[in-house]
């Protein structure tokens, strides 16, 4: 049995991360933090978690004592909150992006941000990064969008066999957060597809950059709003450096993803759905298919508040402590 702490706990990712830490037989959750929910309990702003006797506490990270803290905060202020925490010998996951980028002059351009405590991290995508997350003290978990996209590319890259990659990306409106705004009202969302930062959002970059560690690739990514609460569908856009066969390209992602718990590879021509991993934290990959100007089309569906965020959290955790890498994670899609 270990102790778990959450800081940050209010958010979509919080309260997902309790749910699914409270099916988990190795953890206790002791701490659960907000300043500005201290002493409301849990349920008040996570209705859906009634059954737990907990409270959001107000404590200062350096005095939280378990012996992992998953940080559900936001950009630039990660970078604060962790050194403390792990100074006192607790491992920590980190959900924010300041630990994601092996680069620091492409995360400060891109978030805005100066890192000023720089830590050693692991990127926690488990399908590439296992065994180092199984010793690191930090894994930075990785964003949602690139999550599904990156997982879409792998195969390919790996394989040299493409060096550019379009990725369209429609997401869901948690992927906003909890905190209102104009732009995610349902009169604005609703009956809508939104393109934003259409050539210049951040999480271009770390894809990027993960998929770089196999060869020169290119990334060019555009996400969109869509009125769904929950998933990401990724579209991805290749042009092969040489003639492939959908068949072949299937079969080097079965390959690929062989004994992976929760990426799935559909067959030829099968397309990802949404409904299919909603609440779960699985990753579908599919189409396969290719157009007559050489052009191959990959797709994949995430939950971007599971296996975009607080499943791989989990996922993590059960690596780094040696426990069953499925374990509370097991729950199929919501369909329909």
């Amino acid at each position: 049995m270990i102790q778990v702490g959450i800081i940050g706990a209010n958010g979509y990712t919080g309260g997902e991360l309790l749910k699914i830490l409270n099916n988990h037989p190795h953890v206790e959750v002791v701490a659960a933090t907000s300043r500005k929910f201290d002493g409301v309990p849990i349920y008040k702003v996570h209705p859906h978690l009634r059954d737990l006797e907990l409270e959001f506490k107000k404590i200062e990270p350096g005095d939280i004592a378990a012996d992992l803290v998953f940080t559900a905060t936001p950009h630039g202020a990660s970078m604060n909150i962790v050194p403390p925490i792990i100074e006192k010998g607790i491992k920590v996951i980190d959900l924010s992006g300041d630990y994601r980028f092996d680069d620091l002059d492409v995360y400060e351009k891109w978030y805005g941000l100066k890192q000023t405590n720089p830590l050693e991290s692991v990127y926690g995508l488990p399908e590439v990064f296992r065994e180092d997350i199984q010793k690191t003290d930090l894994v930075a978990n990785p964003g949602c969008f690139p999550t599904g996209a990156i997982l879409a590319c792998l195969p390919l890259a790996a394989e040299k066999l493409v060096d550019r990659f379009i990725i369209d990306a429609k997401t869901g409106v948690s992927g906003a957060g909890i905190k209102p705004s104009e732009t995610t009202m349902f009169t604005n969302c609703s009956d809508n597809v939104i393109p934003y930062l259409v050539t210049s959002h951040r999480h271009a970059p770390e894809i990027q950059e993960k998929l770089s560690r196999y060869g020169d690739v290119k990334v060019s990514f555009t996400p969109h709003l869509v009125p769904v609460i929950r998933g990401i569908f990724s579209t991805v856009h290749t042009f092969p450096v040489e003639d492939v066969t959908s068949s072949y390209v299937k079969e080097l992602y079965d390959d690929f993803y062989e004994g992976e718990p929760f990426v799935r590879v559909l067959d030829v021509g099968e397309i990802p759905r949404l409904s299919s991993v909603r609440g779960s934290n699985y990753c579908y990959i599919g189409s396969f298919d290719s157009d007559e100007n050489g052009r191959l089309v990959i797709a994949s569906s995430i939950d971007n508040l599971v296996k975009g965020a607080s499943g791989q959290a989990v996922h993590n955790m059960n690596i780094m402590f040696g426990f069953d890498e499925i374990e509370a994670l097991d729950m199929l899609g919501l369909h329909p």
